[in-house]
This record gives C-alpha cells, sequence and structure tokens, in this order.
C-alpha cells in the first residue's frame, strides 16, 4: 500500500483528472483531460506521480506546441509525434 506524499497516512487510489498545465515556453497554459492521478483517502489530495509529471513535461518538449489544443486528453498528448526522439536537454 503507497501513502499520501501530503498526510503521509492515507491510502492512495488511482483516479484520472484534469491537469493544467503551463507549456514549457510560458506562451499558454492547457489542460490535459484523463491524467492518471494519485488521490488519497484521508486528506483527498489530488496528485500527479513524479513519473507521470516527467511524461507530460517531456512530451510537451519534443512535441510540436502550436499543434496542441487548449484542451487535450492525456492519451493524445502521449500519442502526439514528436519533433525530437528524446529530450536531449534532461541531464537527470
Amino acid at each position: 500500500m503507497k501513502l499520501c506524499e501530503w498526510c503521509e497516512e492515507g491510502e492512495l487510489f488511482s483516479e484520472f483528472h484534469n491537469a493544467y498545465w503551463e507549456l514549457p515556453d510560458g506562451t499558454r497554459a492547457v489542460t490535459i483531460t484523463e491524467t492518471p492521478t494519485f488521490v488519497c483517502s484521508k486528506c483527498k489530495a489530488a496528485y500527479q506521480s513524479e513519473e507521470t509529471i516527467k511524461e507530460i513535461e517531456d512530451q510537451l518538449f519534443l512535441v510540436d506546441r502550436k499543434a496542441i489544443p487548449s484542451i487535450i486528453s492525456y492519451q493524445d498528448l502521449m500519442n502526439m509525434k514528436r519533433l525530437l526522439k528524446r529530450n536531449y536537454f534532461d541531464f537527470s
């Protein structure tokens, strides 16, 4: 059982929620629907895992940002054609 990162007491459940993201170039924000989200049974905090955050940020960096509509599903975003094969600027 995985515990909540916020209250460190509640059990986490997987759900799909909307997430709001600023594009890497800072020009606008987008709504990403059906985003994998953890929700705490105790404090009700809802957040994305570090892995999901990295996937979204890498994808937003690698696709043609002008082609991203203001509302897009997580799956459609992940399926967008990349301009580069991977994020060559991520040194982690």
